[in-house]
């Protein structure tokens, strides 16, 4: 059995990563959405949060599970017994990043691999800070982010109210 992860913070998951997740459920036996805990960006959504928008966003897919974790995703990836971390690029400047990430972890973790996965054409402006920002500015992000999701930001960004930004205006590929 190979089991690959899909790491990231989610927040929120979006059309771009659900895109991602299901193309390469279909590559392994089982792929593991994993949502990490404590990134060093300010985030919208707790970590359970996160985990519950990500598990209703694949409650139909029998091959993805949704699980958290905090350090390094190589030492997650040997915990669940994974062999392969899937990453999704949208543009050149992901490569890079991705490419040095690659090779850190290739450094710490030789024997678990990187697939990276070219976004879908219609999602390569996506991001959660886009996301992000669009929703706390009162914008319309239905055709981002799955129903619930899109419930969910309007609902945050009302309990924060007017004056509250969280939402950086520059962030790591997420």
């Amino acid at each position: 059995m190979v089991r690959a992860v899909f790491p990231g913070t989610f927040d929120p998951i979006h059309l771009g990563h659900i895109d991602i997740a299901r193309r390469a459920a279909n590559l392994f036996d089982e792929l593991v959405v994993a949502v990490y805990d404590r990134p060093l960006k300010s985030l919208l959504f707790s970590p359970e949060q996160r985990i519950q928008l990500a598990a209703q966003a694949f409650e139909d897919h029998p091959k993805i599970r949704i699980m958290g974790y905090s350090g390094l995703t190589v030492q997650f990836c040997r915990q669940i017994g994974a062999r392969v971390v899937v990453r999704g690029l949208r543009v050149f400047s992901d490569f890079e990043y991705e490419f040095r990430m690659a090779l850190a972890n290739h450094r710490l973790a030789p024997e678990i691999e990187l697939m990276a996965l070219i976004t879908a054409e219609e999602h390569t402006f996506l991001s959660s800070s886009t996301v992000r920002e669009i929703a706390s500015l009162g914008g319309d992000v239905s055709s981002m982010v799955p129903p619930h999701v899109e419930k969910v930001l309007h609902e945050r960004f009302r309990e924060l109210g007017d004056g509250q930004t969280l939402v950086p205006t520059h962030s790591m590929p997420d």
